[in-house]
């Protein structure tokens, strides 16, 4: 692990921007008397070796003085927004989508802003939100100071950005690991995919969406929060991060050349196609045979039976 603290002094008179109250939290505002940033850098991530010194310095003469903890252990990142929560008027992230889904609920108790540095393999949260991939302009996006307050999806107490699944993906996440996320990048998932279908099982779930009763028979099931997942994949056509809706998406038990030719509808997210099913509601509840993992955000963290919900307005982030 590569731990280091770098403070870079900029202005202490500037005003704090607004921030959302997160839910249970009793954010003590007072306590921070400067314009400060917490910028937590996953040294693990595809890109995290990258050049953060143009972004960095880009946030200095913004008048942010700058707090950062560079790590490869999530752990590490989630303690320091709790060290450190009182000191700064935000939080950066420079990872990917598993960095933020590590961290989300330490930063949900913070009450604090969000800026993101996309340095993963997907940035399917940086792709919702619109955010360019150049560190520097993204780091204009946080200094120019507009936030988007956005919803967060729950499932069996665990917050996500993205979307939460089982089945298929849960196999696309084993296949995928950190060297072929360095190699391959965003093409890895492909790959992975191919691996994943070798080893498929389809299952039989029991859905509650809203109330409304659904059994089906299914080789992948996605809860989405976010617009994109997977790698540029489009949960649904009207899906936004902050509709106050999840859309829970089910892919019946096909061949391997079915699958594949369901990979435009997977990309776009229209599902005609009566095999590739469409749900929305605010309450879902998933129940299967036997427990199964589920992903969120692309790491595994909690199994079957699920009880998934949307959390609306959770947090602000900066955006375009």
């Amino acid at each position: 692990m590569v731990l280091r603290l770098v403070a870079m002094v900029g202005s202490h008179d500037a005003p704090y921007p607004d921030r959302p109250p997160a839910p249970g939290a009793s954010r003590q505002a007072d306590h921070v008397s400067r314009r400060a940033a917490l910028v937590l850098i996953n040294r693990g991530s595809r890109q995290g070796d990258a050049d953060l010194g143009p972004a960095l310095d880009l946030l200095r003469q913004a008048g942010l003085e700058v707090v950062e903890v560079l790590s490869d252990d999530h752990r590490r990142l989630r303690q320091s927004i709790a060290e450190h929560r009182d000191g700064v008027d935000r939080v950066i992230v420079g990872g990917g989508d598993g960095t933020l889904n590590a961290v989300v609920d330490a930063l949900l108790d913070s009450g604090l802003p969000l800026g993101v540095l996309p340095l993963g393999t997907a940035n399917d949260l940086a792709r919702t939100l619109d955010l360019p991939s150049d560190l520097a302009a993204a780091a204009a996006v946080i200094a120019a100071g507009r936030t988007r307050q956005i919803d967060l999806g729950c499932v069996n107490g665990k917050h996500f950005f993205n979307v939460a699944s089982l089945g298929l993906s849960t196999q696309v996440a084993r296949e995928l690991d950190r060297e072929t996320k360095r190699r391959w990048g965003v093409f890895g998932y492909p790959l992975a995919l191919w691996r994943a279908t070798r080893k498929r099982r389809s299952f039989r779930a029991d859905i509650r969406c809203d109330g409304q009763r659904r059994r089906l028979h299914s080789i992948q099931i996605w809860i989405g929060n976010g617009r994109h997942f997977g790698g540029g994949m489009t949960v649904a056509m009207d899906a936004s991060i902050d509709d106050g809706m999840l859309d829970l998406v089910s892919l019946a038990p096909r061949g391997l050349w079915r699958l594949v030719l369901s990979l435009p509808q997977l990309l776009s997210g229209h599902h005609p196609d009566q095999r590739l099913r469409h749900w929305r509601g605010i309450e879902i509840e998933i129940r299967t045979r036997r427990p199964m993992p589920i992903n969120t955000d692309g790491e595994v963290t909690t199994q079957t039976p699920a009880q998934a919900h949307i959390v609306p307005k959770a947090i602000s982030v900066y955006v375009p």
